[in-house]
């Protein structure tokens, strides 16, 4: 009995062990594979150490698509995070009506975001598209969605907002029903507007949990992938290639495997980055809360 217990502790860390290793082996090969120029028409490589990340950073093409990678990523997070919030500011008045939209918020979850992605791109098609005809009456029909580079962006962070607006919404009603009532009720005897209390105390006690969502979704959509292909496949031209397409056409159509995986690599870093900072800011914001109680 003596002997089970005391290598319980070692099995019990045997499975976090195997997700360890079937993460970092893969990693840890493709940072190796960066090293060659591996490719389609080069199957016996030559090793070129850093040469495929000098490439990617001295080319216009990784500028472009990190500049739009940023345009994305900035745009899709800002957007959900203000409907995200102001949509559960009105789930949470109770109310028949608020419980069952609650029910529907989450309906675009359910739906894979490839899926998402090609049922609006059917109704944003200028001639037989649902959404142009809608606006036709209204004098704005024949618009041509993702036709223009400015359109694709827009719309590819369009259908991001509505796949994931429901995600942050979900996280800020949590936050909101969670908050202590007793600053409601100070401020309501003392006479304070719904600005006032919104501003003073609701936000910056909800600010914590809404910054939970912002890291999510910001990281998610630096590394967007599946909107993006199915809507316009980087179209037209490379006006929506972000990090990720272009590593999967570099990768895969271009068959320059190893530049490929560099360009994964490089993605992952500024991901990873990004996340440290996201993560030291909402742990000092945590640690201002704490003060303040």
């Amino acid at each position: 009995m003596g002997w089970r217990l005391t290598l319980r502790p070692y099995f019990l860390i045997v499975p976090a062990l195997l997700l360890t290793c079937g993460i970092l082996y893969p990693f840890g090969l493709g940072l190796y594979y960066t090293l060659f120029d591996f490719s389609a028409s080069k199957p016996q490589p030559d090793m070129v150490r850093l040469q495929n990340y000098e490439t990617v950073f001295t080319q216009d093409a990784f500028w472009n698509s990190a500049w739009v990678t940023v345009l994305y990523a900035v745009g899709a997070a800002a957007v959900e995070t203000v409907l995200g919030v102001a949509v559960a500011l009105l789930l949470h008045r109770s109310s028949p009506a608020g419980r069952v939209l609650e029910k529907i918020l989450i309906l675009p979850l359910m739906i894979a975001p490839v899926i998402a992605a090609i049922i609006w791109k059917l109704m944003l098609q200028p001639s037989v598209g649902v959404v142009n005809h809608l606006l036709k009456p209204f004098g704005l029909g024949g618009v041509q969605w993702t036709d223009t580079p400015t359109g694709a962006l827009l719309s590819s962070i369009a259908v991001d907002v509505w796949v994931y607006t429901p995600f942050v919404a979900i996280l800020a009603l949590a936050g909101l029903r969670s908050l202590p009532t007793s600053p409601f009720e100070a401020a309501a005897v003392d006479g304070a507007g719904w600005w006032y209390t919104f501003r003073r105390l609701t936000l910056p006690m909800l600010w914590p949990y809404v910054l939970v969502a912002v890291i999510f979704r910001f990281m998610d959509s630096l590394k967007v992938f599946d909107i993006i292909y199915a809507l316009t496949e980087g179209g037209p031209g490379d006006s929506t290639v972000v990090l990720q397409i272009r590593a999967y056409l570099e990768a895969i159509r271009f068959q320059r495997y190893s530049f490929g995986i560099s360009y994964t690599i490089v993605l992952w870093a500024v991901v990873h980055l990004a996340a440290m900072v996201l993560v030291r800011h909402l742990g000092r914001i945590q640690r201002k809360a704490a003060e303040a109680k």
